[in-house]
């Protein structure tokens, strides 16, 4: 691991650095890898500052490129850090050092190219320093000017800091001031969790070494936490787990040999494969502090993933494990995961979203929110911010995703399902499992069966008559959520017996799992396994006097709706309504997806790939087996912003984040933006934030909303309103910027129309 630090903790570096190693068994160079120009400020009294650290593998040569950027100058007492965190010594010296012409005055030419091979000293003329004067440095030659609060830079800043392993001997020594705002004579207490305890490697599980660290901890000054702020690391992704423990320890040496914080910033970390690690001592159980959200320590926990989540989200495992452990932490203090609380900034600045506050402002955030929110990073990456709602979700919402799949009984499956008095209900959802505490079976409303939040089935044994079968599940934060209900028809008669043979393959599939349920008073897999042919597999309950098919009494129609947007994936609202003479069975769609809907069931809520035409195809049954089928066809097609007319003062934006990767914005009151198309549903796309203002919607030329764009959290691609008409026609949609105030500026990213 290596990373670049400097002589003032405070300073910033508005250019870039830029780092590229050589592999030891290859003998092949990497590509340039960018560090982040700031760590972060973490730890106050901390005597130097630095970039973010790169975990780079085992390497045997660096080369380091920076330029100063708009301020011109480059940091005093710049050096290279390099961390062997296995514990093996080896001779890593630089070759030598180069820097760009300056300037009389000693600043650099801000038109030359930024193309240093390593570090300089910015205030001095350009060096180039031998092989043979590049020794490793004495610690004992280290250079102070007085009393300070924490270890001044060495005398020689052009030197590379050798770091062997975790606990070695720095220049800088571990020196740093004391934290006002952490007490720590008095250790709070642990108090118990709303939400279970997950596993947590311990320091010595990972091999911290605790003499480079000899400081005792600190504690929130008001001894609960208020907020989890999630980060990652931004280190390479390609690790193994089994390395993960080095990856920290070489975290905590930077930390606090480079950087000279007391101990390694985050509270705790989590690996791609979702193991946790408890990071600054103290008590993982306790409201330690940490340096790792800069003005805003005082009141939260750190939670970090290790690597680099920019451009691709956290593995699902790392993404659970977050969510267990904010769940327990802020458990502790009755915290709600899913809420907002409220900060006070204990230092001046600004955020990623270019919002800014003093000392001592009172800051709304979500209770868990990214590095971004409070501090002006991209941590902890884009990919892993947009993911930021499910983690919250998962940590302390209802379970997500709940729906039943199939109630089977002797080998019928659907929302009508004919049994004796044994039915084996199957559900499934996107809460991970370790975040569930337990799915209960509905049968008339009344809890038939409970299981583990592990189990995705269920038998339950019926009385003869007709029952509402649904499944609960129950959240560890005690929220519920509940399936819709199926209809079941428990008889049995023998005269049963015959239609119960006729299985599809999708039934004998699944009734060998009510054979493992103790509370059978039969066994289906005796009936499941009797070979009778049969004509119609959808016949459950013949009636021959009735003949006549249910009737789409709507139509299927379809309607944009609000959501994400992108290209593959454009919201779309599904309506039917579908009535039979007797008795209406289920619903299915079967292109271009297969879903099974109940009687009842009128609409879904889908997705549909831009510029393509779709078919949805739909067929309703009765009880009977009697069937007829529906469609509809519709294409949605986004309209990019630079396809609107505008008025007034517009700025083009370019992310990765906005459909086509550009936007634009507008902070000029009465600017607006005109979309002509032809289609029966509109939906505007806009990127939303906590500094978003309003805008006005004229449809046709008439005002008909006012939509407010500012949001908690951040959101890029997103549908804030939509409209349908009863039919395909031409129209006009019109965007007018209102010019709120201390918030004006509102970012456009297009149009969606369904052709």
């Amino acid at each position: 691991m290596l990373g670049i630090t400097w002589a003032e903790a405070s300073t910033r570096v508005s250019g870039t650095i830029e780092v590229r190693t050589r592999d030891t068994a290859r003998h092949t160079w990497s590509t340039w890898l960018r560090l982040d120009g700031d760590s972060g400020e973490g730890e106050r009294g901390a005597s130097r500052g630095g970039t973010t650290p790169a975990w780079v593998g085992p390497s045997d040569g660096v080369q380091v490129r920076m330029s100063s950027g708009a301020s011109r100058r480059l940091p005093e007492g710049l050096r290279l850090d390099m961390i062997d965190p296995g514990g093996t010594t080896s001779a890593m010296e630089p070759a030598g050092f180069l820097m760009d012409p300056v300037d009389p005055t000693g600043e650099a030419d801000p038109t030359g190219p930024a193309d240093a091979t390593g570090t300089a000293d910015a205030t001095g003329p350009a060096t180039t320093d031998a092989p043979a004067d590049t020794a490793s440095p004495d610690p004992s030659s280290t250079r102070t000017s007085g009393p300070s609060s924490g270890p001044t830079d060495s005398a020689e800043p052009t030197r590379t800091q050798t770091q062997p392993s975790t606990g070695s001997a720095s220049p800088s020594p571990t020196v740093s001031a004391p934290d006002p705002a952490s007490p720590t004579a008095t250790v709070p207490p642990a108090p118990p969790s709303t939400a279970p305890r997950p596993p947590i490697t311990s320091r010595e599980g990972w091999g911290a070494d605790e003499s480079i660290s000899p400081e005792e901890p600190g504690y929130l000054p008001g001894g609960r936490i208020k907020a989890v702020v999630l980060h990652h690391t931004a280190t390479s992704n390609d690790y193994t787990c089994a390395e993960a423990p080095a990856l920290i320890r070489a975290v905590y040496a930077y930390d606090v040999q480079q950087l000279t914080w007391k101990d390694i910033g985050y509270n705790f970390l989590v690996d791609k494969c979702g193991t946790i690690y408890e990071g600054r001592k103290g008590g993982v159980d306790r409201p330690v502090m940490g340096a790792h959200a800069y003005g805003f320590n005082s009141e939260t926990t750190g939670i970090a993933v290790i690597g680099d989540y920019s451009g691709i989200a956290p593995s699902k495992e790392a993404m659970t494990s977050v969510a267990r452990l904010a769940a327990w932490k802020l458990g502790q203090y009755g915290v709600d995961p899913t809420g907002t609380t409220t900060l006070t900034a204990g230092a001046s600045g600004p955020n990623y979203f270019r919002q800014t506050w003093d000392a001592g402002t009172r800051m709304t955030l979500p209770v868990i929110h990214g590095h971004r929110d409070g501090y002006n990073t991209v941590c902890p990456g884009d990919a892993y911010y947009a993911m930021l709602p499910t983690v919250r979700a998962w940590a302390g919402g209802t379970v997500e995703g709940l729906k039943l799949d199939s109630v089977t009984g002797t080998g019928v499956s659907g929302t009508t399902v004919l049994t004796d008095t044994a039915v084996t209900v199957k559900w499934s959802a996107s809460t991970p499992a370790a975040l569930v505490r337990q799915y209960d079976v509905l049968v008339d409303g009344e809890v038939a069966a409970t299981v583990a939040g592990t189990a995705s089935s269920a038998e339950v044994n019926l009385a003869p008559g007709t029952h509402k079968v649904s499944v609960r599940g129950v959240h560890q934060s005690g929220r519920t959520a509940i399936t819709e209900d199926v209809t079941v028809l428990a008889d049995p008669a023998p005269a049963l017996t015959p239609p119960a043979a006729t299985t599809t393959p999708t039934a004998k599939a699944t009734t060998p799992a009510a054979t493992v349920s103790p509370t059978s008073p039969a066994s289906p897999t005796a009936k499941a396994t009797t070979p009778t042919p049969t004509a119609s597999p959808t016949t459950k309950a013949p009636t021959p006097a009735d003949t006549t098919p249910p009737v789409f009494s709507t139509q299927p129609n379809l309607a944009l709706r609000t959501g994400t947007v992108s290209t593959t994936a454009v919201p779309l609202t599904l309506k039917w309504k579908a009535t039979d003479t007797k008795e209406l069975k289920e619903v299915r769609l079967t292109a271009p997806v297969a879903r099974t809907y109940g009687p009842t069931v009128t609409s879904a809520s889908l997705t549909a790939k831009s510029g393509v035409a779709t078919t949805w195809r739909m067929t309703a049954y009765d009880r009977a087996g009697n069937a007829r089928s529906a469609s509809v066809s519709g294409t949605p097609v986004i309209l990019q912003e630079s396809a609107a007319t505008r008025t007034g003062t517009w700025t083009s934006k370019s992310s990765s984040g906005y459909l086509g990767g550009k936007s634009y914005s507008s902070s000029t009151k009465s600017s607006s933006l005109t979309w002509t198309f032809t289609g029966r549903s509109a939906a505007l796309v806009v990127s939303r934030a906590a500094t978003s203002g309003q805008v006005y919607v004229y449809v046709d030329g008439k005002k008909t909303a006012t939509v407010d764009l500012r949001t908690t959290t951040t959101k890029y691609r997103d549908a804030i309103w939509a409209t349908t008409w009863t039919a395909a026609a031409k129209h006009t949609v019109k965007l007018v910027v209102v010019g709120t105030g201390g918030r004006p500026t509102v970012t456009t990213d297009g149009l969606v129309y369904l052709k």
